[in-house]
C-alpha cells in the first residue's frame, strides 16, 4: 500500500527544531518508519492562479515530505479565518468565540480543493489517503469529485463537540455532509465519536448502524483511535537530555526546590489562566510551599494575528507578572514563563527534571504532553502528573491526579498533594500509566487505523450500489469559485 498522509503543515523534525503541537510529533515517526508520503503546506503562500500546484519533496527516513505553497488569496480566510476562528473554537466548545464570514468559508473550501488537486500527483493504484485534522474536513469530498476511488480516511486530533455547539459553525451541515465522503473517520474518545454520530442521526436524519453511517453517498464508519506516543524512545531521549546545557542549567538553578512544569501552545483551550491562578492560590493557602516549589511554564505563541490569541497573550503575561509580584522574593521567582518552543529532546529532559507535570486544559482532544511527561520520568523516582479530566488522555491515564480545571481551589490542593506525594505512591501511579502507554503506542495507533481503513473501504465497496466517485458536494452558490 502507498500511504499518503495529509495535514495543514509539514514539520521537518530536525533534532533541535521546536515542534509545536501533538500532530507533528505523532506523524514524524510514522513517516520515517513506514515509507509514507506526508503532504502539507510549506508555510509559504504564492500569488497567481496556481491551478497546477507545485510540491517540494524531500526524503525523511523511509518516507518523504511534500510541501506546497498555498494560494495567497485564500490562505488567510482558510487558516486564520474559518479553520481557527470558526472551527477551532467550536471544536473546543467555545461557541462564544466563533467568528467567520461567508468569504472565509469559501476560502476554506478553495484550499481544500487546491490540496485535492495537488494530491493527484501522489495517487497510485494502491494508494490510500489519510487526512489529518479540522483544516481538511472537506478534502475527502474534493478528492471524490476528482474521481479518487481509493480508500480515504480522516482523523480528528481535536475534540468533537455536542450538536448544539457545532451547529453554531456557519455551513456546518454542508461540512458534515462532505465528511461522509471519507470511508473512515477516527476520533480520540468515545464521547467525540458519539457527539458526531448524534449530529448525523438527528440533524442529517441518517441511519447509523454499529458506528457506520448509511447515506446516499455510501457507507462511512466512525470509530475511536486514541493517539499514542513511542514511550520507550521518549524515555531514552529524556535520559540522554539530562546532560543538555538547557537542562543542566535548570537543575542547577533550582537550589533543591521542587519544580512543576507546564508545556502548551498559547491557546485559550489550554487553561493557562486558571493554572496560574491555581498556583497563586496554592502559595496563598500554603505559604510553606513558597521557595519549596516553582512553576516552569513554556507557552509557545501561535495564531497571533487572531484577536482572541492576542488578548490571551496579554492576559497570561499580566497574570504571571501579578503572581510573581505578590509571591516572589529578591532571590526567588515563583513562575518562570517562557514564550518559545523547544525541541523534543530538550523537552524530554525538562519533563524528567520536574517533580510535577501540570496538564490542565479546559478541553483537549488527547494532549500528548501528558503522555510525554509520564514517559520521561525516572522509574526510580518518578514525578506526578496532574491532569485535567477534560483532556482525552484522562481516559487512559486514570492513575494521574485528575482535576477540574475550572476549580481553582481544587487544583491548588491537588498540586500541593502532588508535591508531597510519597515515593511508593508515585511509583505505583507511574507504573500503571506506563503500562497504558506501552499498550497504546503511536505504532499501534497507526496500524489500527490503517487496518480499519482498508477493512472499511473493502466492505463499503462490496455494499455500494454505485461507485464512490459520485460526490456532488458543493453548494450551488460556491461551486463556481472552487476551480
Amino acid at each position: 500500500m502507498n500511504l499518503v498522509v495529509v495535514s495543514n503543515r509539514v514539520s521537518r523534525g530536525k533534532p533541535n527544531e521546536p515542534i509545536t503541537g501533538g500532530l507533528a510529533a505523532a506523524l514524524l515517526p510514522v513517516v520515517e518508519k513506514t515509507g509514507a508520503i506526508w503532504v502539507g503546506s510549506s508555510g509559504r503562500v504564492r500569488d497567481g492562479n496556481l491551478k497546477e500546484p507545485f510540491a517540494e519533496v524531500e526524503a525523511l527516513g523511509a518516507g518523504a515530505l511534500a510541501m506546497l505553497d498555498l494560494p495567497a488569496a485564500h490562505y488567510g480566510g482558510y487558516y486564520e479565518g474559518f479553520a481557527n476562528s470558526a472551527l477551532w473554537p467550536a471544536l473546543h466548545s467555545r461557541a462564544d468565540l466563533i467568528r467567520a464570514s461567508h468569504e472565509d468559508y469559501a476560502s476554506y473550501r478553495e484550499v481544500n480543493a487546491f490540496m485535492a488537486r495537488a494530491l493527484l500527483r501522489f495517487r497510485k493504484p494502491d494508494s490510500a489517503f489519510w487526512i489529518q485534522d479540522y483544516h481538511f474536513l472537506a478534502l475527502g469530498a474534493e478528492l471524490r469529485d476528482l474521481g479518487v476511488a481509493q480508500p480515504i480516511g480522516f482523523f480528528l486530533h481535536t475534540p468533537w463537540p455536542t450538536r448544539a455547539v457545532i451547529s453554531g459553525v456557519p455551513h456546518h451541515r454542508a461540512l458534515i455532509e462532505a465528511m461522509l465522503a471519507y470511508d473512515l473517520i477516527g476520533f480520540q474518545t468515545e464521547e467525540d465519536c458519539e457527539n458526531f454520530l448524534s449530529y448525523v442521526k438527528n440533524d442529517l436524519d441518517l441511519a447509523v448502524r454499529d458506528g457506520v453511517v448509511i447515506s446516499s453517498s455510501g457507507r462511512t464508519r466512525a470509530a475511536v483511535f486514541p493517539i499514542g506516543i513511542d514511550p520507550q524512545k521518549f524515555a531514552q531521549q529524556a535520559t540522554k537530555a539530562m546532560t543538555h546545557p538547557d537542562v543542566t542549567r535548570l537543575r542547577r538553578s533550582l537550589n533543591g526546590e521542587k519544580l512543576a512544569i507546564g508545556v502548551d501552545r498559547l491557546d485559550y483551550s489550554k487553561g493557562l489562566g486558571n493554572r496560574i491562578k491555581a498556583f497563586d492560590r496554592m502559595w496563598t493557602i500554603q505559604p510553606g510551599l513558597k521557595r519549596a516549589v516553582s512553576l516552569l511554564q513554556i507557552a509557545t505563541p501561535s495564531r497571533g494575528a487572531i484577536e482572541a490569541y492576542g488578548n490571551l497573550a496579554s492576559e497570561v503575561a499580566k497574570l504571571v507578572t501579578d503572581v510573581n509580584g505578590v509571591h516572589g522574593e529578591v532571590d526567588w521567582t515563583p513562575i518562570r514563563y517562557l514564550n518559545k518552543g523547544f525541541g523534543q529532546g530538550v523537552l524530554a529532559g525538562l519533563y524528567r527534571t520536574a517533580q510535577v507535570g501540570v496538564v490542565t486544559p479546559l478541553k483537549d482532544g488527547m494532549n500528548l504532553v501528558a503522555k510525554e511527561y509520564v514517559a520521561a520520568q525516572n522509574p526510580d523516582d518518578p514525578g506526578v502528573l496532574v491532569l485535567s479530566k477534560f483532556a482525552g488522555a484522562a481516559n487512559e491515564l486514570d492513575a494521574a491526579l485528575l482535576v477540574n480545571p475550572h476549580d481553582i481551589d481544587g487544583m491548588a490542593r491537588t498540586i500541593a498533594s502532588a508535591v508531597a506525594m510519597p515515593l511508593t505512591e508515585r511509583r505505583t501511579r507511574w507504573e500503571a500509566m506506563m503500562a497504558k502507554l506501552n499498550g497504546h503506542t503511536i505504532q499501534q495507533w497507526f496500524a489500527d487505523f490503517i487496518e480499519a481503513l482498508q477493512d472499511t473501504h473493502s466492505t463499503g465497496d462490496a455494499a455500494l450500489p454505485e461507485p464512490r466517485t459520485m460526490w456532488p458536494r458543493r453548494t450551488a452558490d460556491l461551486a463556481a469559485r472552487y476551480h
